[in-house]
């Protein structure tokens, strides 16, 4: 028998066989030195088409038959012809396609471009675990034979090339998707496990900060609730010798019993809005009203520790109406009129008002403006660094100056819920302490009063 090697079409093929492995190798050694798909399809693409001399080489992504092929990567030879790259190739028609999925077989045909060129096609699906991830395309424009043009015909050695290179890449694909999801979920993991622990964190902040306030509140609950036992029982004991005397006691005890009252009611209402259980009415409130009767509040609490004050409403033709609770709105200004009086030693207390127009809607209801409340003091103030815990519940700016004032800590946090509850909001501003501190709150309008020109 002779040797196959003495025929020289043997020898070809076994040259090819070679050259092919070769080319299998670096392909091979390159996408497996990076984890990036993209950078993976195309250097597949781009050494199969270099290597075999193709017109066109491309590589699909598949999750379903009965969703698209979507070109992801291409190598063409002639860079003036149309590109394949991102789009859809529908499998239904194109029974090539199909049937190169479906068997997990590579599968030969022949198709028209675009142009109207007839080429050779060879289509192998990358697949791991006999389940497909992929598909590359490889395109050959026919050949000139003599006076005939002929498709071209794809090799053994082309088609093995190929389908070796298929496997790899089908492994790769599913071995990056695991990877890729792996880090997804470790980084979802991870960022769950930081919320997590964050909110317990906030939860653990929350508990102390609450404690802390039941510390504080239990105080202040226990010093009014001392004084009206202690003079009640002085006046039950006879210690109240005159008259006099006995209704000075009598005065002090109420007294105590209405500041009770007020930290018994602040409570409360931070509960209530916590719980969402404060469900507030809002109608037409005439300002003049509201005004007159914190004026009556301020002139007396004012004249006490002789502050001056001011309160300046716009002029205007008719009546400023606003759109909200009264007896809500008036708790606020009495609680927002009482820390500036409280925290203010000496000078004075201004409350101004702005009207603003813009339109909005509030409980069905559309209002055309709002009135801007400002009040000013020129108090101790906050410093810069603690302002931003002003309007948190349980969390009191400064202990020691909660102690020396008196009070539940709650009024900004209470008067901020309740503003905007009726469509407003309030802030805060100091420039730091004994500076004073301005607070202003929004509330709608009923209606838009009519301005009167300034002298």
């Amino acid at each position: 028998m002779g040797n196959n090697t003495d025929d020289p079409h043997a020898c070809d093929f076994l040259s090819s066989c070679d050259r092919y492995q070769q080319i299998l190798t670096q392909i091979t050694w390159n996408i497996r030195r990076t984890l990036d798909l993209e950078t993976i399809w195309q250097q597949t693409v781009t050494g199969l088409g270099q290597a075999l001399s193709l017109d066109r080489c491309c590589i699909g992504t598949y999750q379903s038959l009965e969703v698209p092929i979507k070109i992801v990567a291409e190598f063409v030879a002639d860079e003036s012809v149309s590109s394949l790259l991102e789009r859809e190739l529908t499998l239904a028609e194109d029974p090539i396609l199909m049937q190169a999925l479906t068997a997990l077989e590579p599968m030969t045909g022949i198709l028209v471009d675009e142009s109207g060129q007839r080429q050779s096609v060879l289509a192998v699906a990358t697949c791991y675990q006999d389940r497909p991830n992929g598909l590359i395309l490889l395109y050959q424009s026919y050949k000139n034979q003599t006076e005939q043009t002929s498709p071209y015909l794809w090799t053994t050695p082309e088609i093995d090339l190929v389908r070796e290179l298929a496997d790899q890449i089908g492994m790769a694909i599913a071995h990056i998707t695991l990877l890729v999801k792996n880090q997804a979920l470790t980084t979802e993991l991870w960022q769950k496990n930081y919320e997590l622990e964050e909110a317990r964190q906030k939860a653990k902040e929350v508990s102390r900060l609450k404690s802390e306030f039941l510390n504080r509140i239990s105080h202040e609950l226990r010093t009014p609730l001392n004084g009206i036992i202690g003079f009640l029982q002085l006046i039950l004991d006879g210690m109240a010798e005159e008259p006099e005397e006995q209704v000075e006691f009598i005065q002090v005890a109420h007294k105590s019993a209405i500041h009770l009252l007020n930290i018994i009611n602040d409570l409360l209402s931070i509960a209530n809005i916590e719980a969402g259980k404060m469900q507030l009415t809002l109608t037409p409130v005439k300002l003049d009203e509201l005004f007159n009767r914190v004026e009556k509040f301020i002139c007396n609490q004012a004249l006490q520790k002789n502050l001056s004050y001011e309160i300046l409403i716009p002029p205007v033709r008719d009546e400023i109406l606003l759109y909200a609770n009264y007896q809500v709105l008036l708790l606020v200004m009495f609680n927002l009129v009482g820390n500036a009086i409280k925290f203010t030693h000496e000078g004075s207390i201004t409350i101004a008002t702005e009207i603003l127009k813009k339109k909005l809607i509030i409980q069905n209801q559309e209002c055309p403006g709002m009135v801007k409340v400002r009040i000013a003091d020129t108090g101790i103030g906050v410093s810069l660094d603690k302002q931003d815990k002003l309007f948190q519940s349980f969390s009191p700016v400064d202990g020691s100056r909660t102690c020396a004032y008196g009070g539940t800590g709650l009024g900004l946090a209470i008067s901020q819920k309740l503003i905007e509850a009726m469509g407003g909001e309030i802030n805060f501003f100091s420039m730091g302490e004994g500076l004073g501190s301005t607070v202003t709150f929004t509330v709608p309008l009923f209606h838009l009063p009519v301005l009167s020109l300034s002298d």
